[in-house]
């Protein structure tokens, strides 16, 4: 499904004809339905990696498959439609909008483009059905400064999977809540790997989030490594 090949990237350092690299010859293939998860010191570049595989940065070089197409040839309205149709994204900051309500802010993917009324409706079963299993039902009308964080964070998730995504990416998904959030922001994307069959990569400083994936990688040195496979 999705498969980065000899990944490399650089940014221009203060010095003038210097440059610093962040990421070198980095390979790794993912199939679909597996999860995984990377750790490694922060200031590493696992954001700058989860990026470039979710297609909102490139590689100074290398190659990014998605089921054989390379992202890094294509052209910004090709991945501008590939991240709304195929990939979601769940960031340490839950990103919603204050004014919207808990049902709204889910919605909110699947504004872009053209839908029939036959269409909407789907997209609004479907987010009344997740939100009911993310424990969300009574706060569908609720404002995210009515929440609590661990409830924005699942309505983040929610928001990440309305379109049916092939691939979810996580970002330190539970970096910026309690121990008790945590814990159900671990068990939350767990469970739905398993039971949306969606692709998971979660970035993550969370030795219990990452204790769930079925393999876990290590960045460090710019180069990424094996740390455990089950």
């Amino acid at each position: 499904m999705l498969e980065l090949i000899n990944i490399s990237k650089e940014y221009q350092s203060p010095l003038e004809g210097q440059s610093v690299c962040v990421l070198k010859d980095i390979t790794l293939k993912v199939s679909a339905g597996q999860s995984v998860a990377i750790v490694g010191p922060s200031g590493s570049g696992k954001s700058t990696l989860l990026n470039i595989i979710g297609a909102l940065d490139k590689p100074t070089c290398g190659r990014v498959l998605f089921d054989d197409a390379d992202l890094v040839q294509m052209d910004d309205r090709q991945l501008a439609k590939i991240r709304n149709e195929q990939i979601g994204f769940i960031f340490q900051l839950h990103h919603l909008l204050p004014q919207c309500t808990v049902l709204e802010n889910v919605l909110i993917p699947t504004l872009a483009g053209k839908k029939n009324s036959a269409s909407r409706r789907v997209f609004e079963q479907r987010a009344f059905s997740l939100i009911e299993r993310v424990g969300l039902k009574d706060w569908l009308y609720h404002r995210p400064g009515e929440l609590s964080a661990g409830q924005r964070q699942r309505a983040a998730v929610v928001r990440a999977l309305i379109k049916n995504p092939r691939l979810l990416l996580a970002d330190e998904p539970t970096g910026s809540l309690d121990k008790k959030s945590s814990e159900t922001i671990a068990d939350l994307l767990s469970e739905l790997n398993k039971s949306e069959k969606v692709t998971l990569i979660v970035v993550t400083h969370s030795s219990r989030l990452a204790d769930r994936a079925g393999e876990v990688l290590e960045l460090d040195n710019s180069t990424l490594t094996t740390r455990k496979n089950r």
